[in-house]
C-alpha cells in the first residue's frame, strides 16, 4: 500500500494510494496511524479518494483509529468517499460516525 502524508500545522493528512482497502492493508494503516497518535498527531484525516473498494477488516481498523484519536482528545475526519466506498459506510451506518469531506481543504478548515 502506498500512503502520503502531509502535515498541516497540527492537522496529518494520510492519503491512501489503493484501490482495494482489505485485510492485507488493514494492518499497515493502524501502524501508520498509531505511529502519528505516538508523535503527537490528535487531527488525523484519511483521504480515501483513490479506494474504490472497502472490506470489513479495513473498515473495522478506521473505528479503531477513530476512537483512539477521540480517547486522546482529537478527531479523525474522512476525504473523498467513492460511491462504492460510499454504500459500504452507509451499509453499515458508519456515514453517521465519521465526519466525510469532499476534498481535503474542506476537512482541514473544519479543525479551525
Amino acid at each position: 500500500m502506498n500512503v502520503q502524508e502531509r502535515t498541516y500545522d497540527d492537522i496529518v493528512l494520510i492519503k491512501l494510494d489503493i484501490d482495494r482497502a482489505t485485510i492485507k492493508d488493514a494492518e499497515q494503516l493502524k501502524k501508520i496511524f498509531y505511529a502519528k497518535i505516538e508523535q503527537g498527531f490528535k487531527k488525523v484525516i484519511i483521504d480515501l479518494s483513490k479506494v474504490d473498494f472497502i472490506d470489513s477488516t479495513f473498515l473495522g481498523v478506521l473505528v479503531s483509529a477513530l476512537k483512539r484519536t477521540i480517547n486522546q482528545g482529537g478527531d479523525l475526519k474522512l476525504v473523498g468517499l467513492r460511491q462504492n466506498v460510499r454504500a459500504m459506510f452507509e451499509l453499515t451506518r458508519l456515514h453517521r460516525v465519521f465526519e466525510v469531506y469532499t476534498d481535503n481543504n474542506s476537512a482541514i478548515n473544519s479543525f479551525k
